[in-house]
């Protein structure tokens, strides 16, 4: 029986990384704080609350295929936190796949959702592996709070709505830029549709007065996560952070990139993008508050006849992003995903069991739901 830490968290000098350690703190989970940097990690660790009653070590290792195989061999379940992920995933997942480990991320790039689908789904499913880019709050309640629509039969066009208070943390600001380089979808009639990238809508948030300014955000992962779900033919989704100043820059910023930065070479792109992303926010954001960073997830479900509409108004969306990391390990520690291979957090762990995993934790409110049929 080995006798390594289970769970391995990779990248942990992040924002987001240092809270899935502390949640697999209060799973009780034994796991490994990975990195680049060991010393970086290390201070990251060292501030976690409780970390003293943690079982975990911490380690140093290279972003190659090989280095991370020998360090995941032995482990059950990989938490990769290194983005962008469709420029640093790659050699995360290939290791997952050669060490046999579950594989999951936090990203919002709909183009690394579709990657991964296309080029290691299958082979993820023939080990009985579960590939799962993409369980975060972004999407993930917003997932929630559709499939409690679909339990209304005959609705087949989701309508999603994600929004935030606060501001993105240094990854995830790469993140939105990385993003601006790829192509967005939404689905219609069960195929993708390309978005315009600089698409933008006045909407109605669910418990305000106030309308805000939302944009594709990418596309999200819901359009592919709903493509072979035989109940749902169209789903678009709109969202961003709740603060009509940032939401403006976006979309000057999405008009600025059509214009000027598309058209460059694809190095260029990414260079230019980068320096526009590491001027915006460089430093570690402050750890959230519930009183400040709240949350809405609001899905209008529709079909001919009938309709149905969730909303999940919750806070902290990183803590959320953390706590789903860490139910996912440690749901994988004990009993296999409910679908392997490729998979969302609802495919894998059941929707009303995330959900519940985030009440638990005080991190999202009971959902208002309303019916017509």
């Amino acid at each position: 029986m080995s006798d390594k830490r289970p769970v391995i968290v990779y990248g942990v000098s992040g924002y987001t990384g240092r809270l899935v350690c502390e949640y697999l703190r209060e799973y009780n989970i034994p796991f490994i704080a990975a990195g680049r940097d060991k010393k970086k990690v290390q201070d990251v660790v060292d501030k976690i609350p409780g970390i003293e009653t943690a079982d975990y070590e911490v380690v140093a290792v290279e972003h190659n295929v090989e280095a991370l195989t020998k360090l995941f061999r032995g482990a059950k379940v990989v938490s990769n936190m290194v983005g962008p992920f469709i420029k640093f995933g790659p050699e995360v997942v290939e290791a997952c796949l050669a060490a046999g480990c579950h594989y999951t991320d936090t990203t919002g790039e709909q183009d690394w959702v579709l990657m991964a689908q296309d080029r290691w789904g299958d082979a993820f499913a023939k080990k009985g592996l579960l590939l799962s880019p993409n369980l975060a709050q972004m999407y993930t309640t917003g997932e929630i709070a559709a499939n409690i629509c679909l339990e209304t039969p005959g609705l087949d066009t989701l309508d999603i709505q994600v929004f935030w208070k606060g501001f993105p943390t240094y990854a995830s600001t790469q993140t939105i830029f990385t993003i601006l380089k790829a192509s967005w979808y939404y689905l219609e009639q069960n195929k993708y549709v390309e978005w315009d990238v600089t698409a933008r809508a006045d909407v109605a948030v669910p418990g305000q007065h106030e309308t805000a300014i939302a944009v594709p955000w990418g596309g999200t992962a819901h359009p592919v996560w709903f493509k072979n779900d035989p109940r749902v033919a169209n789903v678009r989704v709109l969202g961003g952070v709740l603060a009509r100043p940032v939401m403006e820059g976006v979309v000057a910023t999405t008009q600025m990139v059509k214009e000027k930065i598309k058209p460059l070479p694809p190095e260029e792109q990414e260079k230019a993008l980068g320096e526009i992303a590491a001027s915006l926010q460089a430093a570690m954001p402050p750890r959230e508050n519930p009183r400040i960073n709240t949350t809405v997830d609001s899905v209008h479900a529709s079909g001919p006849l009938s309709r149905a509409h969730c909303v999940i108004h919750g806070n902290c969306n990183y803590k959320q992003t953390g706590v789903l990391q860490a139910y996912a390990a440690y749901s994988l520690l004990q009993t296999a995903p409910r679908k392997v291979g490729f998979a969302s957090g609802c495919q894998a762990f059941g929707y009303r069991e995330l959900l519940g995993q985030l009440r638990s934790f005080g991190l999202v409110a009971k959902p208002i739901v309303t019916v017509h049929d």
